[in-house]
């Protein structure tokens, strides 16, 4: 029993993802940004936007379709990237702005090996298989309306090349 218990609780640590719950009311849920900066697994990502001074277009009518990393992600970049990027505002909005799409793209809008054009010029590679990758990185949570957009949560930050 107790080796039944302790692979339970690994198995639930291994599939743990952040989740966004919404009151069922008929209110609009919030901006992209709202909703990054109401859930801690996207405190380094609300960090970099505010950095990068995102903010504002981030909250603004777009809509946009944003591929967001979690902390976990900016984590498994080689050590001081992050903070490397802090403090290099043109390199950090290059990246930001790769994992972001104009228009509302969902997941049902998406085929395998379509390729989407990000803010930045740049596109990005989509894979639809048993999972949805985004340029490699795995979309572990996908749809997440708000106001102005969506948001895919992805397990890896997008890097152009």
């Amino acid at each position: 029993m107790f080796r039944t218990t302790l692979s339970a609780i690994a198995l639930a640590g291994t599939i743990a993802v952040p989740t966004f719950a919404f009151a069922d009311t008929h209110e609009q849920p919030g901006d992209i940004v709202d909703i990054a900066a109401g859930n801690e697994a996207f405190s380094t990502l609300v960090a970099a936007v505010t950095a990068a001074g995102l903010v504002d277009t981030l909250k603004g009518e777009g809509p946009f379709t944003v591929f967001a990393p979690t902390d976990e992600a900016f984590a498994a970049l080689p050590e001081g990237t992050v903070e490397g990027l802090l403090e290099d505002i043109p390199a950090l909005t290059a990246i930001l702005t790769y994992h972001v799409v104009p228009g509302t793209v969902m997941s049902g809008d998406l085929e395998d090996g379509m390729m989407a054009e990000t803010v930045n010029g740049a596109s990005v590679t989509i894979g639809v298989g048993e999972t949805v990758t985004v340029d490699g990185a795995t979309v572990i949570q996908a749809d997440i309306e708000a106001s102005n957009g969506v948001i895919h949560v992805i397990d890896s930050v997008l890097l152009p090349e």
